[in-house]
């Protein structure tokens, strides 16, 4: 059985999850530059067996696309030409940073550590692999 990466895609940054071989733990993995992602990803599915790879869809609260959807939606497009042979799924990806900000201060994280825009899109990737695990079954 192969891994889940689970993607938090943002206009400088993607915050990266994985699970581990079982698909029992969701982990945040990196943060990586958006400009590099693609690079990244051939990379480590050189090194990992990977099965599905999440992306978070920014959808609004009523449902329509945000300024960030159609970004996303570009990288998907690039993301299959790629990896024609990856499963890809969009998860919905609402309220991701804010909850991945509270988690980290729950956490006991200090503030300046917060900060770092990185921590957050980590964060916003596990937590968003971790309701799929939850959702689906495993």
């Amino acid at each position: 059985m192969g891994r889940i990466v689970c993607i938090d895609y943002g206009k400088k940054r993607c915050g990266i999850a994985v699970t581990d071989p079982l698909r029992i733990i969701a982990s945040g993995l990196t943060t990586v530059e958006t400009d590099s992602l693609i690079w990244y990803l051939k990379g480590y599915f050189k090194q990992e067996v990977v099965d599905l790879v999440l992306v978070g869809y920014p959808l609004a609260l009523d449902g329509s696309p945000t300024d960030a959807t159609p970004a996303v939606e570009k990288f998907i497009r690039n993301f299959r030409k790629v990896f024609p042979d990856m499963t890809l799924e969009q998860i919905d990806e609402q309220y991701s940073s804010a909850l991945a900000s509270r988690a980290l201060s729950e956490s006991g994280m200090k503030k300046k550590d917060r900060e770092r825009k990185g921590a957050i899109d980590e964060m916003a990737a596990t937590l968003l692999l971790q309701e799929y695990l939850g959702h689906s079954g495993y």
